[in-house]
């Protein structure tokens, strides 16, 4: 009998047990991992590229390496010495499995490219950024009057534009006298907060530019703006190549613990991302990188810590010790960023050790410390990072949502790409679903929906799809206050479906089948009290009963119904009209922080002064999880939901855990 290994592909998350011998590909497909390729598994056209792991991934519980794959082929050898194929790259459709393994499938090797919901949010941001443009007109060297050329040069600017007592960079002084030479005297300076020159360029330039960064642990996102005007002139996102190590925050540290050297294989990675994603920014916004500047970056803790290249590892348990929390000035030449050779890199102060710099951005971008009404704003990701309070005091704290809200360990989920469900309504009548999925406008029960969908197919259900899903079973008395999935329901529609132990709802019977399953419920239920207990613990810190506004956060924020957010429980009762996205608030914040100089010592005092409350310490954390895993909360009252949303009397069931393994229904005993 042929020894089977286990396979994990990322992102999907999707796995499962092969015999040995098996090609990657196929194994891949039997899954339904997104993988493209097009020549038929003959090695030709070079889309199927993975990577495989290496090390130990204590959440996968594997230990993956790429000796757990067969040697090199031939075919693979052919096509790299043509076409050229990156370090630790494979052809799928060639390496077989020969042992456990953690495959990444990179963004390049997919077929539904993930949607990276993080664009510029359309923003009045006042200019007045650190670095600026100066034309000036320099004095030729003259025997009778000798002196340097940068001595010239800051004369010129002092007498042109009134900057004094300028240093200028060693790089920029190596390229000083061929510039001013082509330019004829002519130039264009940069100089950067008055004191600096950091750039020049030879006549006139009138445009420079600066790159924000929004560093997310699933998702980087980066805007490309004229420093000048503001202007976003471009905009792209890719995934995070360090999914590969772990989809959640802990995951990653537990990597570099178990794996010595591992947090430099990460800042690599992030960093090749980062050189990509600046390509991709300047070629579609038609510049040079020399003509960037400056970049921002917001990001949490952890990917704050692999960006510098430093050690994460006293992230991973008590105290959570940041090895600095302050702001941080740079050369981007220090991260091996490829941009102008004295380019600069801000990054915005973290928090606390579990609070980061994305949080930052986010109080920046939406200005709660400016409100004379309590504000809730929540980062929703795989970590949650929230913050309460107003002008008077401002509190901030994270919960440990994990990756189900992004459609990681839902039985049919998947990231955000052509072909997810990510709106879905249910018949609380005859409990039939509609939905709609990415990439079509149209619901499942209207005309043209199959042809529009032909390309993508319905391929599974992403993070806003998964909450509505819940929420509207809730609804519709599929699922029960404390979560159940009532088994009496099968009676009423045959979509309720008993699975041996649980019940399971089926939102699609086509291939691939797509369910919400008793594991998933849990899943969200887990996530959601996570972050709710948070909320919970601040209003009692700030001694408040009620939010006046509520502003969700981050790319999975930005995309969900604020109603089912909180049918779920996943926010507290508000007034639905007070309860906004604030979309991509700290790639905002990092804007902000890009093209204006004051709003960085803004929100340096302002990180100073907010309260730091660490959830893991507070005994009253467990009570408020606990409480929260009801649907849409066991104890609280949702007065202003009530008002829009019929909601459904308390009910509740044995957990299937504890022996009512058919959903509410009880199993008779064996004789």
């Amino acid at each position: 009998m042929a020894k089977n290994a286990h396979i994990v592909f990322t992102p999907s998350g999707r796995r499962g047990d092969f015999p040995v011998g098996t090609p990657v590909l196929t194994a891949a497909r039997s899954l339904g991992v997104d993988i493209d390729s097009v020549c038929g598994g003959r090695g030709i056209c070079g889309r199927c590229q993975v990577e495989a792991g290496e090390g130990e991934f204590a959440k996968h519980k594997i230990v993956s390496s790429c000796a757990n794959m067969t040697d090199f082929s031939s075919v693979e050898e052919r096509y790299a010495s043509k076409k050229g194929m990156k370090d630790g790259r494979r052809l799928s459709c060639q390496a077989m499995i020969e042992g456990d393994l953690l495959i990444d499938v990179p963004a390049e090797s997919q077929v539904h490219k993930q949607v990276v919901r993080k664009r510029a949010d359309v923003r009045e941001i006042e200019i007045d950024p650190p670095i600026r443009l100066h034309y000036v007109e320099v004095a030729e060297p003259d025997m009778h009057h000798p002196s340097g050329d940068l001595e010239r040069l800051e004369d010129a600017l002092e007498a042109q534009w009134g900057l004094t007592s300028l240093h200028c960079d060693l790089r920029t002084l190596q390229t000083l006298q061929p510039v001013l030479r082509k330019g004829k005297w002519q130039v264009t300076v940069a100089v950067e907060n008055e004191k600096t020159i950091i750039a020049v360029w030879p006549g006139y330039k009138e445009n420079a530019f600066g790159i924000a960064v929004d560093l997310g642990s699933t998702t980087v996102a980066a805007h490309l703006c004229d420093l000048q005007t503001g202007k976003v002139t471009a905009s792209s996102g890719i995934m995070n190549p360090q999914i590969r190590f772990g989809e959640d925050l802990m995951s990653r540290v537990s990597y570099v613990m178990m794996n010595p050297g591992g947090d430099k294989e990460m800042t690599v990675a992030v960093r090749e991302a980062l050189d990509i994603i600046i390509g991709v920014v300047a070629e579609e916004g038609k510049i040079e990188r020399t003509d960037i500047l400056s970049m921002t970056f917001v990001g949490n803790p952890v990917m704050h810590h692999l960006l510098l290249g430093i050690d994460p590892t006293e992230l991973g348990g008590a105290p959570f010790a940041l090895t600095l929390n302050s702001s941080i000035d740079l050369y981007a030449s220090e991260l091996g960023l490829n941009i102008s050779p004295d380019g600069r890199v801000y990054i915005l102060p973290c928090i606390a050790g579990h609070v980061g710099a994305d949080t930052a951005g986010v109080i920046l971008s939406e200005g709660p410390h400016l409100q004379d009404e309590v504000t809730l704003i929540c980062d929703v990701g795989t970590n949650a990072e929230i913050v309460l309070g107003n002008k008077d005091r401002l509190l901030a704290c994270s919960s440990p949502t994990g990756p189900a809200f992004e459609g990681a360990q839902i039985t049919s989920g998947q990231r955000a790409a052509p072909g997810a469900i990510e709106r879905i309504r249910i018949d609380p009548e005859t409990l039939e679903p509609r939905y709609r999925v990415i990439g079509c406008d149209l619901w499942s029960d209207e005309e043209g929906f199959a042809e529009q969908t032909k390309s993508t197919g319905v391929t599974g259900i992403c993070g806003s799809g998964i909450i509505e899903a819940i929420g509207e079973m809730f609804l519709a008395g599929i699922i029960q206050t404390d979560g159940i999935i009532d088994g009496a329901q099968s009676e009423k529609s045959p979509r309720v479906k008993f699975n041996g132990k649980t019940y399971d709802y089926v939102i699609s019977e086509n291939e691939p089948l797509i369910t919400v399953t008793q594991t998933d419920v849990r899943a969200i239920q887990l996530a959601k009290a996570a972050l709710y207990a948070g909320v919970k613990l601040l209003m009692e810190k700030l001694d408040v009963e009620t939010i006046d506004r509520i502003q969700l956060a981050g790319a999975f924020g930005s995309h969900i119904d604020v109603k089912y957010a909180m049918v779920i429980g996943l926010i507290p009762d508000c007034d639905l009209e007070r309860v906004k996205s604030a979309g991509n608030a700290a790639g905002t914040g990092a804007r902000i922080a890009l093209l204006n100089k004051a709003a960085r010592k803004e929100i340096e005092d302002v990180v100073r002064r907010v309260e730091k409350i660490e959830t893991a310490v507070e005994p009253k954390f467990q009570e408020h999880f606990v409480n929260a895993m009801g649907m849409p909360n066991t104890i609280d009252e949702f007065v202003n939901l009530a008002k829009v949303v019929k909601l459904p009397e308390r009910k509740v069931g044995a957990p299937a855990a504890e022996g009512s393994g058919e959903g509410g229904r009880r199993r008779r005993r064996r004789r």
